[in-house]
């Protein structure tokens, strides 16, 4: 122990945030964007409130205890930084502060191995698959429902329970060609980011994504060997982790010749669009890493640039949509994804009065459950009072956490992907009848929506 007093582990990762640190002007107008500092009020947990503490540790301030509970507590949502004035670089320094969190100090044994489960099992897709027909064995036989049984439940641990929460009914797996042809002439040649979590819990979004791809003319290879995108590590903290990640998903897309690589998860996109902070500038690393970073899309993002020219079949539903966090804040992508529903004939657009965070905020949910639930939850009733017979959003974790908030609120509100709704909108026929007898407005409010915006050929 005096070892270690003597020779004190240093937060290094802050030490070289100071400029960014230095851009703050504790203005404030970061307070009412934050979720928890709106479900708390307390200053520390606001975005100023951290990078205060964050200029205190890089001061030489301990970092322990309260320090380390407040930058837990963050969603790193990015909502700050869009409501922020003097443009400061939070991500920069929440990631930073999570980075010497993870690499000076020891966690609680509990919370350690919680984060160890997670980040064992949720970036490998070969776990996850064991993990998806365990959770299939225990639907289908009932085993999940006595599980959440309250008199059983409680005596589960905290992180279990959490995943139960959120983990999505197990479906069809669905497996993608290596290459999809562009129908039509070809206007480009696209890779598919798979992911992990979305490739085996959400792989109808990703042969969604490709099927609208090739149908908007490109040619979609999806590489072989895909893992994680380290999105979950580099939010995280463990930027060694992520660099790993980063590097794999890096030398998978640059032999696979494409020109863009296409990216339907939200979070995902956000990190690869910010993968040169994993690695030293200058070097080999940082230069591959631009090199996918200024090849990266969101669909939505790519569609509206290059304008989309496939038919569109009528879809008669009320849709309300959902800005995932790193979508519309990370990568201020806001605009694309309501103009392509709004090209949809028929269709009706809602926004839902609730800009904060739904709690999911990758590994948030699961380590820190009471604060995500009452986000959700927030979320859900806002939701609901739309009337929308259908919520879409673009991010994996978020399909998830709503999911699980809207079924606790008591509603059979449907949640899709933006690109499996613009798949049936191409496809048409029998794919709009299914999306239909399986929607509607059950358990929603019955309040007139409180906002609308009307698409080509619509009626508001």
């Amino acid at each position: 122990m005096a070892a270690q007093d003597e020779h004190p582990r240093q937060p290094l990762n802050l030490l070289g945030a100071g400029d960014a640190i230095a851009d703050c002007v504790h203005c404030g107008f970061c307070l009412p964007a934050c979720p928890t500092y709106v479900l708390w009020g307390e200053e520390m947990d606001s975005p100023r409130g951290r990078i205060h503490l964050a200029d205190q540790v890089r001061a030489g301030g301990p970092l322990e205890g309260a320090t380390v509970k407040h930058f837990d507590r963050c969603l790193s949502c990015m909502a700050c930084v869009t409501a922020c004035p003097s443009g400061v670089r939070y991500g920069e320094i929440i990631e930073a502060a999570r980075a010497d969190v993870e690499q000076a100090t020891d966690r609680a044994l509990p919370d350690r191995l919680a984060r160890s489960a997670i980040f064992s099992l949720f970036p490998y897709p070969r776990r996850l698959k064991i993990a998806r027909a365990a959770l299939g064995l225990a639907q289908l036989t009932g085993i999940q429902s006595a599980l959440r049984r309250p008199g059983v439940s409680r005596h589960l641990p905290a992180m279990l329970r959490a995943v139960d929460s959120v983990a999505p009914p197990v479906s069809r797996l669905v497996r993608l060609p290596v290459r999809l042809p562009a129908t039509g002439p070809r206007r480009g040649v696209v890779g598919l980011l798979t992911g992990c979590v979305q490739s085996v819990f959400f792989s109808a979004t990703n042969a969604a994504t490709a099927r609208v791809l090739a149908a908007e003319g490109f040619d979609v290879v999806v590489p072989k060997g895909q893992g994680c995108c380290g999105a979950l590590s580099s939010h995280s903290g463990r930027t060694s982790e992520a660099a790993r990640f980063a590097t794999k998903t890096i030398e998978t897309f640059k032999s696979a010749g494409v020109e863009f690589i296409v990216v339907n998860a939200a979070g995902c996109g956000s990190a690869m669009k910010d993968y040169s902070r994993l690695f030293p500038a200058q070097t080999s690393g940082s230069v591959a890493a631009d090199w996918l970073s200024t090849r990266t899309r969101d669909l939505s993002e790519l569609l509206a640039s290059f304008g989309t020219r496939a038919r569109r079949h009528p879809v008669p539903l009320k849709i309300a949509y959902h800005d995932a966090c790193h979508l519309a804040h990370a990568q201020r992508i806001r605009a694309q994804p309501r103009d392509l529903l709004q090209e949809i004939p028929e269709l009706q657009l809602y926004e839902i009065h609730d800009d904060l965070c739904c709690g999911s905020a990758g590994i948030y949910n699961l380590v820190q459950p009471d604060a995500a639930k009452e986000l959700g939850d927030r979320k859900a009733a806002a939701v609901m009072a739309t009337g929308a017979e259908v919520v879409v959003t673009t991010n994996p974790g978020c399909m998830m956490q709503m999911r699980s908030a809207l079924l606790r609120a008591g509603s059979t509100i449907r949640i899709l992907p933006l690109a499996q709704v613009l798949d049936i909108s191409i496809r048409g026929g029998a794919e709009v009848e299914n999306v239909r007898s399986r929607s509607g407005p059950k358990g929603a409010t019955g309040l007139p929506p409180q906002s609308t915006r009307s698409g080509r050929g619509r009626t508001s």
